[in-house]
């Protein structure tokens, strides 16, 4: 099932309540129940110390992708071990709050505070700490890559921001 018009985009901050739950965005819930009647899937990211939030129907399209490769490539069965094996599908409630699983909150180290950035078909859930932390990294790096004279990469050349 392909979920056309999701389109997430932005930054929201999110507090997480004791139990490891937190208020999915307004603007954000009509959409969800929709695409997936309130359903996603949060997994792990492989490269990052953040969550994936995706909607169920997008998330199944990903996962049967990982699914029809081989298996016997070590560095596939890795991303499928990480992102399969990681992936918890839980549900908007009524309040409009996810739980976030415990070992997820523990790998994206989310206590108290979490940014939601949106990613376009999902969303990165990040610790409020990581996410301003990882911010300021990648603007340093872009401010040295520009002092270096680096070149952007082709497939951004032709877009214009």
């Amino acid at each position: 099932m392909v979920v056309s018009g999701v389109s997430f985009r932005g930054v929201s901050a999110c507090n997480v309540d004791a139990k490891g739950r937190f208020a999915m965005p307004t603007k954000y819930r009509e959409s969800f129940h929709e695409t997936s009647s309130s359903k996603c899937v949060i997994t792990i990211d492989t490269e990052d110390d953040c969550l994936l939030l995706y909607p169920l129907p997008v998330w199944e399209e990903i996962e049967a992708n990982l699914q029809s490769l081989p298996s016997l490539n070590r560095k596939v069965r890795r991303i499928q071990r990480l992102l399969i094996g990681h992936a918890s599908e839980v549900e908007i409630d009524a309040q409009g709050r996810v739980l976030l699983p415990t070992i997820l909150r523990q790998f994206a180290h989310v206590n108290k505070k979490m940014m939601m950035v949106g990613q376009g078909k999902k969303f990165e859930l990040w610790s409020e700490e990581n996410w301003l932390g990882a911010c300021k990294t990648w603007l340093e790096q872009g401010k040295a890559m520009q002092k270096e004279g680096e070149e952007i990469p082709d497939e951004l050349s032709s877009i214009s921001v």
